[in-house]
């Protein structure tokens, strides 16, 4: 059987993000943290520079957490099962089954973004997704077999991967081609089928850069739940649709001082809005906070910095 160890960390990793992304990251995880005691025993702050670009921080959080519950709880082994699996932080209905299939050989079905299409496609399954996710699932649980149940999910995906391709899949390659009723009937390609996206909402914000007479930047910490939890990030206002009132920036200023707008915006987009960032820097010092410090410009590499910060560094200096 696979190592739980290896399969949960590339698991944890492919959540939203594709193979080759992940790659030199599984390498350097499991260059540096070997073991999932080793991870455990981690700062969490190592753990979120070393996940730096690979974003959707809340899984480097949940990864940090779960090696403590299974290093502390379970004695540094896996549970073995789906719902011991789930029971760990950071641990979904899918992850649970791959790792129960493919790490410990349960008849388990996980099904991803891969499996879905194959399944959708094999019996023309119209519904849109998600709405169509629940039917999908126990369609593919049905095609499980009793033993070799790792071996049957990597190789659906492996299907979907390379031959049941989203926008061109190559039918004529494909081993289940005589059974799928969706390339029967001609509409493979258009399978399967999603509801339509509702429009991006584009939020406001001022992120302020503030150096001290040394030249040091001031730097907080993201709260821990919510979006990039735990990052590092300069202050800032909240980020909202409507536009910011001058006398309302102000309020959100670390100091009050002469604040300088460097011309034009930081834009990043997340999965649900879209950011703009006007950036103001200014000098002032004041005693740091209990979630901020004073960070050397030469030593920001050592933070654990998202990619709109890094925009904001790179905008502001």
């Amino acid at each position: 059987m696979a190592d739980p160890y290896r399969v949960w960390l590339s698991e944890i990793m492919l959540q939203q993000t594709v193979v080759k992304t992940v790659i030199p990251y599984y390498q350097h995880f499991l260059q540096r943290w070997p073991s999932v005691t080793g991870l455990a025993r981690a700062d969490l702050d190592e753990v979120l520079h070393a996940w730096q670009g690979l974003g959707y921080y809340a899984r480097a959080r949940n990864l940090h957490k779960c090696a403590k519950v299974v290093a502390t709880a379970h004695g540094g082994r896996f549970p073995d099962t789906e719902d011991g699996l789930r029971a760990l932080p950071g641990i979904g209905p899918y992850t649970a089954a791959a790792i129960a299939a493919i790490a410990f050989g349960r008849k388990a079905s996980p099904v991803d973004g891969n499996i879905e299409r194959v399944v959708a496609r094999l019996f023309a399954v119209l519904a849109p997704l998600p709405g169509s996710k629940a039917e999908l699932r126990c369609l593919a649980a049905g095609l499980t077999p009793e033993r070799r149940a790792g071996d049957h999910a990597q190789a659906l995906m492996d299907l979907g991967a390379t031959v049941c391709l989203p926008r061109a899949p190559l039918c004529p390659r494909c081993p289940l081609v005589q059974d799928c009723q969706g390339h029967a009937r001609g509409i493979a390609a258009s399978l399967p089928q999603r509801q339509a996206k509702a429009a991006r909402p584009t939020r406001l914000g001022v992120a302020f850069c503030l150096f001290d007479d040394a030249g040091r930047l001031l730097m907080r910490r993201r709260p821990e739940k919510g979006l990039l939890g735990g990052m590092m990030e300069v202050p800032s206002t909240p980020w909202r649709e409507g536009a910011w009132r001058q006398d309302e920036v102000a309020e959100f200023a670390p100091l009050s001082t002469h604040w300088r707008v460097v011309p034009g915006l930081v834009v990043h987009t997340f999965t649900h809005f879209r950011l703009e960032l006007s950036v103001r820097t200014g000098s002032g010092s004041r005693k740091a906070r209990a979630d901020e410090r004073w960070q050397p410009i030469s030593d920001l590499g050592e933070l654990a910095l998202p990619t709109v910060m890094k925009k904001v560094l790179h905008h502001a200096l």
